[in-house]
């Protein structure tokens, strides 16, 4: 039902969407700035999209998610990627990003990096990163992959850098991934996550014989673009997710900014291996 509404929602808004006059974009958008505005139509209707972006003539290529999300242009490149770059210069840089949804970080971290991997487990967020990639000018690799499982093949995921934004507060497993991280991330890792509170940690599992605290949070699986991949998700402790990082051989963390959302507490951070 939950999905169902959202979609109907979802269907009503877009159809009243205007296509022109957005603040266009600084950048040029070669192959989108290229389309006529039936091309350009018809491409917006053939993926069901939840963001969206413009290009240098204001036009939007793209959806909106439903009511207040994603409803305003994203912009190229989201801030954090900025800080990323000042902090490790990607100009000579691999970077692996993780849990790329429709391809708009991807795109930032390709104005920056040498090269860039990009990450998803639906299948639908890979196609839709590799269209808006293309029709911005840029060719990354991008696969599907659930970072839930334990990598067999870490070639596929060595990087030398992650972007890791939106994505750990979804996992059932987080605990697992972070120390997995160390497994094929060569440098450092700019992490954006909720986490949990001392009083919100109500329940604990365990990891490799260690007993982690964390809030139970429900997610609505496959069928919702925004939730984990599960029935739930488990958010950490800060401490916990930063003594992970270092478990994992990222011994140098820097907390950047904390930031108190509508769905909980939330950090920018950057760890390094010194």
């Amino acid at each position: 039902m939950f999905s169902f509404i959202r979609k109907l929602q979802k269907k009503i808004l877009n159809r009243k969407l205007p296509l022109k006059g957005y603040v266009p974009s600084t950048m040029a958008v070669k192959y989108i700035d290229m389309l006529e505005d039936e091309d350009l139509i018809q491409l917006n209707n053939m993926l069901d999209w939840n963001c969206f972006t413009v290009d240098s003539y204001g036009r939007r290529l793209g959806m909106i998610a439903w009511g207040n999300k994603r409803n305003t242009p994203e912009i190229i490149p989201d801030r954090r990627i900025v800080m990323m770059n000042n902090r490790f210069n990607l100009s000579d840089k691999h970077v692996l990003d993780i849990g790329c949804f429709e391809g708009v970080h991807t795109i930032g971290l390709c104005g920056y990096a040498t090269k860039v991997t990009a990450i998803d487990a639906r299948i639908d967020h890979i196609v839709k990163t590799n269209v808006r990639c293309a029709m911005y000018g840029y060719i990354p690799t991008v696969f599907k992959y659930d970072i839930e499982l334990i990598p067999t093949d870490t070639s596929l995921l060595q990087a030398d850098l992650a972007h890791h934004v939106g994505v750990l507060y979804h996992l059932k497993n987080p605990v697992e991934h972070l120390l997995n991280l160390g497994r094929y991330i060569k440098k450092g890792i700019m992490l954006d996550t909720h986490y949990c509170v001392a009083g919100e940690a109500t329940k604990s599992y365990f990891v490799n014989g260690k007993e982690y605290a964390y809030m139970h949070y429900m997610e609505h699986g496959t069928k919702e673009a925004f939730s984990g991949m599960y029935d739930h998700s488990k958010w950490l402790l800060l401490d916990d997710i930063i003594s992970c990082l270092k478990a994992t051989g990222f011994d140098q963390v820097e907390i950047i900014e904390k930031r108190d959302e509508r769905n909980g507490h939330r950090v920018l951070l950057f760890a390094e291996r010194t």
